[in-house]
């Protein structure tokens, strides 16, 4: 369970490097190509993030791709060169099928999967207010085609992707991006599919989940300590400017961070990240002036009773 700071605390932070939300045209620093992302990943890493959470995309116009071969050469890279724990989507992009997301997942068997709890509106259209000009011909219709798009994840298709994975031995960060998605996971519990610890991953500011205020954020944590008790982990990320803002809530209510570019392209006001580890790093000052650390990933996989770096596919 997740009680208020206290000073043994140790704080996981996840980074998310690419994702599927934002597009190239957006930033110069979004790693598009394997080299970019593995080098963002493994950057990341040395700045004090234990799990590294990683997409693909085609390197020739930077759409979300989740083709095994497009992440088999950054996943080695990164495998020998850090010792972060990999954590690999199952949520790719709501313009996938369920088959295609979970396709890397299935194939590397990773320590860690994401996995969304549920169905949901992602509205990505009110970023055209501030991006107009863009370099590839599908970047407009993406952000525009989300204002009739649904993110599909069914309780059918969440328990094949949980079934799938099972005899993998990859466990989840669970990613619950309204109140209702919590008490999908705890159904899921109920019926012994998942088990404890859980990786709660609340998401917060995205158009169609849960708001970014103070009173989200706490409801969120509270609904997880009602429902879970003792059995879990909470993290949180802010999407775009809510951030940090909503990583030092998280900090002081006990919980651990998730930064990263696929979750905001920002490092303050106005300025864009140049890199991962740069918003890796402002996640770790919040955490050491509050007196805190940062978990290795050793300490975050005992923390999450992951499988080990050894007994992954890639």
């Amino acid at each position: 369970m997740n009680a208020p700071a206290s000073s043994n605390h140790k704080v996981i932070i996840t980074c998310a490097v690419t994702g599927s939300i934002h597009t190239p045209s957006m930033s110069p620093h979004l790693p598009v190509t394997a080299s970019e992302i593995a080098d963002a990943a493994v950057g990341a890493a040395e700045a004090g993030a234990a799990i590294i959470h990683l997409h693909a995309r085609n390197p020739s116009d930077g759409r979300p791709d989740q083709s095994p071969e497009l992440f088999s050469p950054f996943l080695s890279v990164i495998k020998q060169r850090s010792n972060c724990v990999v954590n690999i989507t199952t949520g790719g992009a709501a313009t996938m099928t369920i088959d295609d997301r979970l396709k890397p997942a299935k194939t590397f068997k990773p320590e860690v999967a994401s996995l969304n709890m549920g169905s949901m509106n992602f509205g990505l259209h009110p970023m055209l207010n501030r991006f107009t000009e863009f370099r590839h011909d599908w970047e407009r219709p993406y952000l525009e085609g989300s204002k009739d798009r649904v993110f599909k994840n069914t309780f059918s298709d969440i328990e094949y992707i949980l079934k799938t994975c099972a005899d993998n031995g990859t466990r989840f960060e669970f990613e619950c991006y309204d109140i209702g998605h919590l008490y999908t996971l705890a159904h899921f519990a109920d019926l012994g599919i998942v088990k404890p610890p859980f990786f709660v991953q609340s998401v917060f500011g995205i158009l169609g989940g849960i708001g970014a205020h103070y009173e989200d954020v706490v409801h969120m944590h509270r609904t997880s300590t009602r429902l879970f008790g003792s059995d879990f982990q909470w993290s949180v990320l802010g999407a775009g400017r809510n951030q940090l803002p909503v990583a030092s809530m998280s900090v002081a209510l006990g919980g651990h961070i998730r930064v990263g570019l696929e979750d905001s392209l920002w490092a303050g006001r106005g300025k864009l990240a140049r890199s991962n580890a740069e918003q890796v790093e402002k996640a770790r000052l919040i955490i050491e002036n509050m007196g805190l650390e940062v978990a290795t990933p050793d300490e975050a996989r005992e923390l999450l009773a992951l499988k080990g770096g050894d007994m992954v596919a890639f």
